[in-house]
């Protein structure tokens, strides 16, 4: 029989949080392994959502998205990071961060570009890229701390980089950029055709009163950037995979090029709805602070468990390493803590292209208390 297909992304499978999630839902377990709150979100926000459907908002928005929701976009970066972006030429709405990423990787990426990506990476960044015929070159982050290795960086800059991924805060490890972060990425592009891809989508879920550091903080960066982020990260409703793009006006008009033939356009009432749910300062301001509790209650619970922490300061995750008293890979333990213990995380190898295996797990403590309780009190039986 002949071939019908060769397959463009032949080492890629299931994704690991597909694959977690249905064994924990074959084995009845707490799922801390993807990141999605189990409470509810706001339900000022949904019912102007519904009231946007019965207003009958629900024909095609404008390509680049509902004009109020980017013009108030526009005013909360203003008001964050006292830079000024223009709505018509700048921001784009898409169907979550993940689209808002392939659409900008797609926009300029050429084959045989080069990519620096930094692991562990979240899963979509490497296939998008070897999907345009780039080549990722990957870069491990320092482990315990996970913080970027900036003179490898320096090493690694060829004729061919064509970008520079950042991930802040980041997914899976809770990392977040320091001011000295920026100014080592500001030396490195300077003068440069290197492009930024900057995925922010945890922009307000950062810790320890430490300032997100925002590409759309620094003018110079920001005319190279893609900053990509996440009213589903933001508001509690990953579902509604709804997100957007910021960039100059140069890259935008280039990516709404690609955006327009990809998904064209993203769920109309949703879009009116947070256009103005997005007036309530408080409901960003106040995330921080809400998810840190959380963060800060899990960690106090986990004491009570063999895991060491690794400190996140953003995201929904904290990692744990196990090296102290188990010899078993990263996904070998995820398996038996589903199968036996009824609790699942995500083995961080898979983040890494070849799998490394630094003995960590990854953890979402975006959940309810009560199912922190009981995912710990599982975890608490496990031996030394």
């Amino acid at each position: 029989m002949n071939q019908l297909i060769n397959s463009k992304l032949p080492d890629v499978g299931t994704s690991i949080f597909t694959v977690m999630s249905a064994l924990a839902t074959e084995f009845g377990a707490v799922n801390l392994g993807q990141g999605f709150p189990d409470f509810p979100m706001d339900h000022a926000l949904t019912d102007l959502v519904a009231k946007a459907m019965n207003d009958d908002f629900n024909q095609y928005s404008p390509m680049a998205g509902n004009v109020l929701l980017r013009e108030r976009i526009a005013e909360k970066v203003a008001f964050l990071y006292q830079t000024k972006i223009d709505p018509n030429t700048q921001i784009t709405i898409t169907p979550g961060g993940t689209v808002a990423i392939y659409s900008a990787l797609t926009t300029v990426l050429k084959p045989g570009d080069e990519v620096i990506v930094f692991e562990p990476a979240y899963d979509c960044y490497i296939p998008t890229i070897e999907l345009n015929g780039a080549i990722p070159v990957l870069i491990s982050l320092a482990y315990p701390d996970y913080s970027i290795p900036w003179d490898l960086v320096k090493e690694k800059i060829t004729a061919r980089t064509r970008m520079i991924m950042i991930n802040t805060p980041h997914n899976p490890t809770g990392a977040v950029l320091s001011e000295q972060d920026i100014a080592a990425l500001r030396s490195i592009v300077t003068g440069t055709n290197i492009l930024i891809l900057s995925d922010e989508v945890y922009e307000h879920l950062i810790f320890d009163g430490i300032a997100h550091q925002s590409m759309l903080r620094y003018p110079d960066l920001l005319e190279r950037s893609f900053v990509c982020f996440s009213f589903g990260k933001t508001y509690h409703c990953t579902g509604w995979k709804l997100g957007y793009c910021i960039s100059s006006p140069e890259l935008m008009k280039e990516f709404r090029k690609v955006y327009q033939f990809n998904a064209f356009c993203c769920d109309t009432p949703k879009q009116v709805g947070i256009a103005e749910f997005i007036q309530d300062k408080n409901a960003y301001l106040s995330l921080s602070g809400f998810i840190q509790k959380k963060r800060n209650y899990f960690r106090e619970l986990m004491k009570a468990t063999p895991f060491k922490c690794i400190p996140s300061h953003g995201s929904y995750f904290e990692c744990y390493s196990y090296a102290d008293f188990s010899d078993e890979t990263d996904m070998e333990l995820a398996v038996r803590l589903t199968k036996d213990y009824g609790i699942t995380a995500v083995p961080v190898s898979a983040f890494y292209k070849n799998g490394e295996d630094n003995k960590v797990l990854r953890f979402c403590f975006a959940k309810k208390e009560t199912t922190l309780e009981k995912a710990v009190e599982k975890l608490s039986t496990l031996s030394r």
